[in-house]
């Protein structure tokens, strides 16, 4: 599948079909990539619903330098596409209770990515990546009610909804609820 780079915004409100040949690649953040990673913390909107206001923009340097963002706590993935860097996944350790650790993963694409199914493999490649190198049983992933694009993503990246989270989030103005999903180790992995 080609990619146009120039694909305008009006042009990602009507949902595309899905190519299945996209090939989605995750590898570590490059100094190429900052810019990138910046922008989701300056420019407002383009991250979408969890835009939460203005971020440290030098603080991905900073994390680029000391740790390239890879740590053990946690990391930045880029999403490339045809060798085009789209987006970034997140993941990051998380205890419940007791000693069970599991990882929370995340995602952001550029707009005039999203609804081409890039989404939905690089979660599940992310996922896969986990399960292969963590010794984890679970990893989960929170979306807002109104991100119906987000649910269906990761039903297909081999998520379950286990549920709503009452005023969980502050989030332009007033406290609202976020829909909790999780995937487990023994769960079927989906075909990407």
């Amino acid at each position: 599948m080609s990619i146009d780079p120039g694909t305008t915004r009006d042009s990602v409100a009507h949902p595309r079909e899905e190519h299945p040949s996209v090939d989605v690649v995750l590898r570590p953040v490059r100094e190429e990539d900052l810019s990138l990673l910046r922008r989701f913390r300056v420019e407002p909107g383009l991250i979408g619903l969890d835009w939460n206001g203005f971020g440290d923009a030098g603080g991905v340097d900073r994390r680029f330098a000391e740790n390239g963002c890879l740590s053990p706590e946690a990391s930045n993935l880029i999403v490339e596409v045809e060798g085009i860097a789209v987006g970034t996944v997140q993941h990051r350790e998380m205890i419940f209770s007791g000693r069970g650790p599991f990882q929370e993963i995340g995602i952001v694409l550029l707009p005039e990515f999203r609804g081409r199914g890039i989404g939905w493999r690089a979660q599940a490649l992310l996922c896969a990546y986990l399960f292969q190198h963590w010794p984890i049983q679970r990893i989960q992933a929170g979306t807002h009610p109104e991100n119906v694009a987000e649910q269906k993503s990761l039903v297909k990246a081999g998520f379950q909804r286990e549920g709503t989270i009452r005023a969980a989030e502050f989030r332009a103005g007033e406290w609202r609820d976020g829909l909790l999903y999780s995937r487990l180790r023994t769960d079927p992995t989906p075909e990407i």
